[in-house]
């Protein structure tokens, strides 16, 4: 995350007295990691059942230390983007990283529903759902993530990983409702056959003809470990993992440290102020959107 946190220009600290932002994310649960534990305010199971905090696949608990980890064990270098912003994990995805359009539904119907008791801003999404061929279903799910937007709730979405084919975004990243994040790691990697950005969805789509909205690094990014346990040199406390899950929770920091800085803004200020302040890549629409993520300059605009 240090080099994370460069190549997006995320300041180190922000304290500017305004409350911590809460963070809905739609995954495979977190785990009581001392990066997290602190912040997680609830937890909800629509796989399992459970009510106590829990990741059997290891991808949320990852997810959630990028957009919000405080980088304790690490003294700050893997520090998430927006380290003081509230979690509220719905577990959607069992221990493989699979999970049905009917669960997500409910999912996001939850979060919605308890939107105000819980105080949530914003939803990360840093599932793919490959690519759903069931029409009614992907309609149906397109239409509550929208209603999330609706709202007043910003849907952080990731771009999914079946690029690099024209029109492979995934189906919970067209909608104009909604920030599609895409990977593209700049000068890094560049010997790595296997870089994020060489799998990262493209657009168009013929929901929204400009996709993704904005890219972030997704290659071997370092983040918070669910099977930490200490002392065991087999299970560290950060892990690295690649893919467009990776650069979603980086959009929603910075959406979170937006909101902490001026509280008052709706998402779709919030949308164009880190669509507007992206760095140009110069590559394809299809491939950056507006370009690399910037927080620095969207702070500042």
């Amino acid at each position: 995350m240090f080099r994370v946190r460069e190549q997006i220009a995320c300041p180190d600290m922000m304290r500017n007295g305004n409350s911590p932002v809460t963070i809905a994310f739609l995954d495979t649960g977190v785990s009581l990691h001392p990066d997290l534990l602190d912040r997680i305010v609830y937890f909800k199971d629509f796989v399992n059942g459970r009510t106590v905090c829990y990741d059997d696949a290891g991808h949320g608990t990852h997810v959630c230390g990028i957009a919000a980890g405080s980088g304790l064990l690490s003294g700050g270098k893997y520090r998430g983007v927006a380290p003081e912003s509230k979690i509220v994990m719905v577990k959607v995805l069992d221990e493989n990283g699979d999970g049905s359009a009917d669960i997500m539904m409910q999912g996001l119907a939850w979060i919605v529903e308890n939107r105000e008791k819980l105080q949530i801003r914003i939803v990360n999404i840093s599932i793919g759902l490959g690519t759903l061929k069931d029409e009614e279903k992907k309609q149906q799910l397109l239409e509550i993530v929208e209603d999330a937007w609706y709202h007043g709730l910003i849907v952080v979405c990731a771009a999914g990983n079946l690029g690099p084919e024209k029109g492979s975004i995934s189906p919970l990243g067209v909608s104009n409702k909604v920030i599609t994040v895409g990977c593209h790691d700049g000068g890094y990697f560049r010997d790595k056959s296997n870089r994020c950005e060489t799998y990262s969805g493209r657009g168009p789509t013929k929901y929204a003809i400009k996709k993704p909205d904005l890219v972030a690094p997704g290659t071997d990014v370092f983040s918070c470990n669910a099977l930490f346990q200490k002392h065991d040199r087999k299970n560290p406390a950060y892990i690295k993992k690649s893919g467009t899950s990776m650069a979603t929770p980086q959009a929603t920091g910075a959406a979170a440290l937006l909101l902490q800085k001026k509280p008052f803004l709706n998402n779709e200020t919030v949308k164009k102020k880190l669509l507007y302040s992206a760095v140009d890549l110069q590559e394809p629409w299809t491939k950056q959107g507006w370009g690399m993520l910037n927080i620095k300059r969207a702070l500042d605009i």
